[in-house]
């Protein structure tokens, strides 16, 4: 079987994870990097312990016939862009989260990648984690029946300590708390409500008043209550100006239980006393470090996609627009102060 070559756009933090990452990925190699800054192909070698052809043009790049996987890794604003040149050019796509600054520019993405009959993977990789498999588990076998409350809050405090904060700080690049890092959260959410359409939004943001956090050129923390066409309803809080550890919280209220991070109630087995709750074990999520992230199955996923040509299950590009969506939607409410309509977008 072929493998599929891949071209890292962005040498960054995350890209040296991508990178390590497709090591373990069956059918899948890195031969190729771009940055905007000048690289040097025999340090490169050194570092990752593979081969890899650099680029100091993106265009020069997409024109190498034997890449087949473009892995965007670059600066948010520059998503859209790079995306849609990729798809033009006929390669397959992985974007880092998020899609796009707007809902439009992630509405071109989409229209693009479709248009181009190619494959892409966002990466929402929390869905791939054993935690959130473990959660999607229990609802399938119906333990919580239908959820009519869902809470999801993503605690991250990205100070002066962590790598991104140089330019996380800044509007053009971080863009809001959800964008940056809580659309993990947001998009958890949609998939314990098994990404059913959402009717409309109301968040409010605010930030810390801690002087850590005063560079901030926008609110760090938000909160987002999400209304969904059945009547059911979620909510989700992206704080990023917190001083704690780093904390995924998870709550899902059902007709036949609850769900709590790790913990569960349930009246579908036998035997069960709500008075305490019974712990699920499970590797959960409670680090932002990006070595951590389950990104090895979504990219095996994602590579078995395409070699079936179809599309990835859980990231692909139409699940991952309809989370953006919610979470443009939602920075709209808290920025004009009223409830947004998904269909007003």
């Amino acid at each position: 079987m072929k493998d599929y070559n891949v071209g890292i756009a962005g040498l960054g933090w995350v890209a040296g994870a991508h990178i390590e990452t497709y090591k373990a990925v069956e059918g899948a190699c890195v031969t190729a990097v771009y940055d905007v800054r000048p690289l040097d192909a025999e340090e490169l070698e050194e570092q990752f312990g593979i081969p890899l052809k650099v680029y100091g043009s993106y265009e020069e790049m997409l024109q190498d016939e034997s890449l087949d996987i473009i892995d965007i890794c670059s600066p948010h604003p520059y998503h859209p862009e790079q995306a849609i040149k990729a798809a033009q050019a006929g390669k397959h796509v992985v974007i880092e989260k998020p899609l796009a600054p707007t809902y439009l520019e992630a509405r071109d993405v989409r229209e693009a990648i479709e248009a181009a009959g190619v494959q892409a993977c966002v990466c929402l990789e929390c869905r791939y984690s054993q935690h959130f498999t473990m959660i999607k588990s229990c609802l399938e076998q119906g333990l919580l029946g239908d959820i009519h409350f869902a809470e999801v809050d993503y605690y991250h405090g990205i100070g002066p300590w962590y790598g991104q904060y140089t330019w996380n700080i800044k509007k053009e690049m971080g863009l809001s708390s959800l964008l940056t890092a809580g659309v993990h959260a947001l998009d958890a959410l949609m998939m314990f409500m098994n990404d059913k359409p959402v009717l409309e939004v109301s968040s409010y943001s605010t930030k810390s008043k801690n002087e850590l956090f005063t560079p901030y050129e926008y609110d760090t923390s938000s909160t987002t209550i999400i209304k969904f066409e059945d009547g059911s309803i979620g909510k989700v809080s992206s704080i990023i100006d917190c001083l704690q550890p780093y904390y995924f919280h998870v709550h899902l209220v059902g007709q036949y239980g609850s769900l709590l991070d790790n913990k569960f109630y349930s009246q579908k087995i036998a035997g069960m006393t709500k008075d305490r709750w019974s712990t699920l074990e499970t590797a959960l999520i409670d680090s932002g470090d990006v070595a951590d992230h389950p990104y090895q199955p979504q990219f095996q996923a994602f590579v078995d996609g395409i070699r079936q040509g179809k599309s990835m299950p859980l990231t692909d590009i139409g699940t991952a627009f309809q989370s953006h969506s919610v979470a443009y939607a939602a920075d709209i409410s808290a920025s004009e102060g009223r409830p947004i309509k998904i269909t007003d977008l």
